[in-house]
């Protein structure tokens, strides 16, 4: 008997086996925003999607054979709710998003190069899948992980992108007297709440 215990042990080591890898997951809670910065040849703007609070879960494994930690879960945000605190700017950032079509802007989380160390947080860098009116683009991501006394996670990403990765064209007004520049930052801040 003991043999074969042995004999299974060195089977399972020689053949690759190893136990699942332990996962942390986190439920999305209220308080989350979006924020999209950008300006034109004018001024500055902002457009805030404030709190998001879908039941969204987060997964990141906490080990890998590979470099990488994979990582899942998605964001899915309504483009109308979208505010950019002046009506026609609202107006025209969507729909220049093409909102009616495309309705959502879904940020799909897919792999991060380390786990978070809670004790003494720094920025880390992870990979997102964007999908915005019809085209789905994949980008770097930098994150700051940190948590609170009452353990929840707080995690800020933000990420430089453009209307033209997109086939977007920037908005304009006044026949082109006022546009955007081509460039956002895209900065999320999501309260998580761990399950496991």
């Amino acid at each position: 008997m003991m043999k074969r215990i042995v004999y299974l042990a060195f089977y399972l080591l020689i053949s690759g086996y190893y136990p699942a890898d332990p996962a942390s997951t986190w439920v999305v809670m209220q308080g989350s925003s979006l924020t999209v910065n950008g300006s034109t040849n004018v001024n500055k703007f902002q457009c805030d999607i404030i709190d998001y609070n879908l039941p969204d879960t987060i997964t990141c494994v906490k080990q890998s054979k590979s470099q990488t930690l994979p990582m899942s879960g998605k964001l899915k945000l309504d483009i109308e709710s979208f505010d950019c605190h002046n009506r026609m700017m609202t107006s025209d950032l969507r729909k220049t998003l093409k909102y009616k079509e495309f309705p959502k802007l879904i940020i799909k989380f897919i792999s991060i190069n380390s786990y978070p160390n809670f004790k003494n947080p720094a920025k880390i860098t992870g990979v997102v899948d964007i999908s915005l009116a019809g085209i789905v683009k994949r980008y770097d991501i930098s994150y700051l992980f940190t948590v609170d006394n009452s353990s929840i996670v707080h995690l800020k990403g933000d990420r430089a992108v453009t209307f033209t990765d997109f086939n977007l064209s920037p908005p304009s007004k006044l026949g082109g007297v006022i546009k955007a520049k081509d460039e956002l930052l895209v900065e999320f801040k999501l309260n998580l709440k761990p399950v496991s």
